[in-house]
């Protein structure tokens, strides 16, 4: 079994849902996301998404977009990210997924990308502009290198995408909540509710939601449909803002609350 089914059957067990965090790996270099990630686990994140900074991230918002920026001007690259991640691997178990676009993957070589991130410690992939329709031969490498592919689902994804999905995804489904790109939202779509309970039924892999949630409160109204709740652009925004020690602490305790959010929404 692997570390991301091992979180989700625990969480499970214990009655709880998944909180998943993202930060763009090397913002503002690699020694402090190393360092971020640690803090993230002992906050109370349960899996952690690494976002691999690209140069077109059409999906993100300016938030993320700004974040890629700073992490490829810092000199973030590929390889560089890998030897982070087995660094990572000596101090902590917590479930790694690489989040990103496809052209860098294979600018470095899919199948040696695939078997290069096992090796080094790393759960799982998610490529954002990577449809299953596309993706069998990444599912091959990934499947023999031993990671989970995870493929996304949107308000517009329609029975034979979920089929499709459900089919061909592991590790966990990713639905965004949002039509449009990445970024903080004022408030949960009143939709949302009715349409993850709806997709999960579907679904033999856990359903974890993101795009969109801000606060502690949104995080705590999705866990209680979803089996998990991602948070990204809100916690990218504290690089903007802190720095070294302080960027920890204020991450810490915001991640501390989020964790709350999900912990309560479970129980209502």
């Amino acid at each position: 079994m692997s570390r991301i089914a091992d979180r989700f059957a625990a969480l499970k067990a214990r009655g709880e849902k998944a909180l998943v965090t993202f930060v763009t790996a090397g913002d503002p270099d690699l020694a402090s996301t190393e360092q971020v990630v640690l803090e993230l686990e002992k906050a109370g994140a349960d899996l952690i998404e690494l976002g691999v900074p690209f140069s077109d991230p059409m999906a993100d918002g300016p938030t993320i977009q700004l974040s890629s920026d700073r992490a490829l001007a810092a000199g973030t690259t590929l390889p560089g990210i890998l030897e982070m991640v087995a660094r990572l691997r000596t101090r902590t178990q917590i479930p790694v997924v690489l989040m990103g676009y496809f052209n860098p993957i294979f600018a470095y070589g899919a199948e040696r990308f695939a078997c290069d991130a096992a090796k080094a410690g790393v759960d799982a992939l998610l490529v954002v502009d990577l449809p299953p329709e596309e993706a069998a031969e990444l599912k091959d490498h990934t499947d023999r290198c031993g990671l989970d592919l995870i493929f996304l689902l949107t308000p517009t994804s329609d029975t034979s995408r979920v089929d499709s999905v459900a089919r061909l995804g592991s590790g966990f489904i990713y639905y965004v909540s949002v039509t449009g790109v990445t970024g903080a939202r004022t408030a949960v779509a009143d939709t949302l509710a009715g349409r993850v309970t709806e997709v999960r039924n579907a679904l033999d892999l856990p359903l974890v939601v993101g795009f969109g949630i801000s606060t502690p409160e949104q995080a705590g109204q999705v866990a209680s449909v979803a089996d998990g709740v991602v948070v990204g652009s809100v916690l990218v925004k504290f690089f903007e803002k802190y720095q070294g020690e302080e960027l920890l602490r204020e991450l810490s305790s915001f991640v501390s609350a989020l964790k709350q959010g999900v912990l309560q929404g479970v129980q209502k």
